[in-house]
């Protein structure tokens, strides 16, 4: 893995991103194929779109309200529109001009790149970034209206693939692992959200 790299499980059409909620979030989402009240359009939402960040972030589905891990899957006209019209949560100069237009831009930006340490199958720190995508305003709209394909609850596949990592049964633990692979940035998105080429 490089430095800054999308790791991703996509379709020419989609891509699974991952979030993780309480049951009264989770299960109407998946009913609903939607995410609907309690769920806030006022609220950031962070997305990401690497299995195992999901799980370092959500514990296995065991920390209090993450017990609900969720793949959505979501077109990738609207992945890419996040990424365009996104900004780094933190100031970078080879990204930035200035403090003062970074300021400015995350201020006004409907989402947030951070990037941090991906995760091995126990968790542990790796040398590359996975990417977490904030979305905010209408980016939360443009999400939840727009872009969702599918919503599916995969809380028990990921408490199965715990216990056999637990039980070290790594190689049976990886081929229930989803399939992830290098996504294919456009060009013009590279420098915005601090790819590594």
């Amino acid at each position: 893995m490089k430095e800054r790299e999308i790791i991703a499980s996509y379709t020419d059409e989609t891509i699974i991103v991952y979030q993780a909620y309480r049951k009264a979030i989770a299960l109407p989402a998946v009913e609903n194929q939607r995410f609907v009240s309690p769920f806030k359009l006022e609220r950031m939402t962070w997305i990401k779109p690497s299995f195992l960040w999901m799980m370092y972030r959500a514990g296995w589905a065991a920390k209090e309200g993450q017990e609900h891990i969720l793949a959505i899957e979501i077109t990738r006209e609207g992945w890419e529109w996040a990424l365009r019209n996104a900004c780094l949560s933190h100031f970078n100069s080879t990204v930035h001009n200035s403090h003062d237009e970074w300021k400015n831009r995350v201020s006004e930006a409907p989402v947030r790149i951070q990037w941090d340490p991906e995760r091995d199958l126990h968790l542990e720190k790796l040398d590359g970034r996975s990417i977490q995508v904030g979305l905010s305003g209408e980016a939360v709209e443009r999400y939840v209206n727009n872009w969702i394909v599918s919503v599916k609850d995969i809380t028990a596949n990921c408490k199965q693939i715990k216990l056999l990592i637990d039980d070290n049964r790594l190689d049976e633990a990886k081929d229930l692992m989803p399939d992830e692979q290098p996504y294919p940035v456009p060009d013009d998105i590279v420098k915005n959200i601090n790819i590594t080429r």
